[in-house]
């Protein structure tokens, strides 16, 4: 409310009357609105409902109606704001739009730029007259990278350490820039609820964009208009990792769902032991194709081992192994774990199951919580689907998986019991060796008091008769005569 005011202030004293009476008619009825909003939605939801914070929307991340251009930037419009403007063509045959809006950059974030902050390289006497060569729109974006850095260093810095930025330096023709993501000229907040069409993400992630747009959060931002998440509230807008590595996935889940353990708990039984080791879409995309991923974690501490950048040890050693190419059998699988333990030996490397979904596209499938899984024979009885396909995996050096195909008996082979620590499922991963030795050890059990009885009942004549004959043979001895 007071970035209202204080932009109906703003308006007034450019003397623009109207848009400052609407400005405090804002004002004054803003807090009636959100009461009544809030009252709805307090009555809607449970108490116990974790809701997830709203963003705070200033008013810098409102489009402005003020806003005009300084007089070189006005220049440069008279130009490139014609509707006729010819598009320049690259080396590569591309044809790149010459024409900027005057309106829309001024509605946009950039409206107190100046268009020389970013192309500070135009000579304002040959601009347009002489010809610059563009080897390809990829280039041209490129060649933008450090006037974002100027302004938005934080951004910058998160983007170089992400999966994105790795992709760039391997020489990536897809890999986003700061430009793919965010057109400079058009650019608005983040922060403004707008339809999911506007996400840059669905550039590249065209199947996962349509996925989420029918899940349950694409449906509620786009038929609802609330602030469900979207891509960069589960992956971050810079600092985008690899969905596999770690639990960021899950984390970002939680990060909303706050309550989702002690809801779980009410009829999950071990229900962080399920957080642990079960992805929630697993779950909350129940038409989804789920597989066990035997992740390779270090045995002291349980890190997530990454592969090293030019040391392909995973890949190499996994096709000398792999005899039948269909996947490993409980033997290969033991000798891979040997030889790649043979480095490091005082940290083995030792795999924790983990139950996902087979895709990115069905992670993106979730659907209400009504609809949610709650049989527990999907995953606990005999030849449950979902422990059918299994994978082993390693984080490469980027941070995305590396797999390897692994024959589901591994589950339920005793030999490796000890590399898979902690991952069982009643019914589903028994292991039949361990049963017979299981009841081998009942047998045993019950066979010592059987025997017991048994030769009790066998051998109680013959014991009758030794006792008689020994009381016979005491009542004759001359100690028993001289006492009578």
């Amino acid at each position: 409310m007071k970035n209202c005011s204080r932009t109906g202030r703003q308006w007034l004293k450019h003397g623009m009357l109207m848009s400052g009476l609407l400005g405090l008619a804002m004002t004054l009825f803003e807090p009636v609105a959100l009461a009544a909003e809030t009252a709805t939605a307090s009555a809607a939801a449970p108490a116990s409902e974790s809701k997830p914070a709203p963003k705070i929307i200033s008013a810098a991340d409102k489009p402005r109606d003020d806003a005009t251009l300084g007089e070189e930037d006005e220049a440069c419009q008279k130009c490139h704001d014609k509707p006729d403007i010819a598009a320049k063509r690259t080396d590569a045959g591309e044809l790149l739009p010459m024409r900027i809006s005057t309106q829309d950059f001024l509605q946009s974030m950039h409206f107190e730029t100046s268009c020389t902050d970013c192309h500070d390289s135009s000579d304002g006497k040959d601009h347009g007259k002489v010809p610059v060569p563009m080897k390809s729109m990829r280039d041209y974006r490129m060649s933008f990278q450090n006037a974002c850095t100027t302004c938005h260093k934080k951004n910058v810095a998160e983007f170089k350490d992400s999966l994105h930025a790795v992709l760039v330096k391997e020489g990536s023709d897809k890999a986003p820039t700061c430009s793919d993501c965010h057109n400079s000229h058009t650019l608005r907040s983040i922060k403004l609820v707008e339809p999911i069409a506007n996400v840059p993400c669905a550039n590249c992630h065209k199947e996962i964009y349509r996925a989420y747009s029918e899940d349950v959060h694409g449906l509620e931002r786009i038929a609802k208009g609330k602030k469900a998440p979207l891509c960069a509230d589960c992956h971050s807008s810079h600092k985008i990792q690899a969905a596999s590595l770690g639990d960021g996935i899950k984390d970002a889940c939680l990060n909303c769902h706050k309550d989702s353990v002690v809801k779980h708990e009410v009829w999950l039984p071990n229900a962080g032991q399920h957080f642990e080791a079960i992805a929630c879409a697993v779950c909350h995309a129940p038409y989804a194709q789920r597989r066990v991923n035997l992740r390779m974690v270090e045995s002291v501490g349980g890190k997530q081992i990454q592969e090293k950048k030019g040391v392909p040890r995973f890949d190499s050693l996994a096709k000398s192994l792999d005899g039948s190419e269909v996947g490993f059998d409980e033997k290969e699988l033991r000798n891979f774990l040997k030889e790649f333990n043979l480095e490091n030996p005082g940290n083995k490397a030792i795999l924790s199951g983990r139950l996902e979904v087979r895709s990115g596209v069905q992670s993106h499938q979730m659907s209400k919580k009504e609809e949610a899984l709650k049989d527990c024979k999907v995953c606990h009885e005999a030849g449950a689907v979902p422990f059918v396909s299994v994978v082993l995996s390693i984080a490469g050096p980027d941070g995305r998986p590396l797999r390897q195909g692994v024959e589901k008996e591994v589950l339920t082979s005793a030999t490796n019991f000890g590399s898979m620590r902690g991952f069982y499922a009643i019914g589903s991963t028994r292991i039949k060796l361990l049963d017979y030795l299981l009841v081998l050890v009942l047998l045993g059990v019950l066979c010592v008091p059987i025997a017991h009885l048994t030769a009790h009942r066998l051998f109680k004549k013959k014991r009758d008769e030794l006792n008689a004959a020994r009381a016979k043979a005491a009542a004759q001895s001359p100690g028993s005569a001289s006492q009578k």
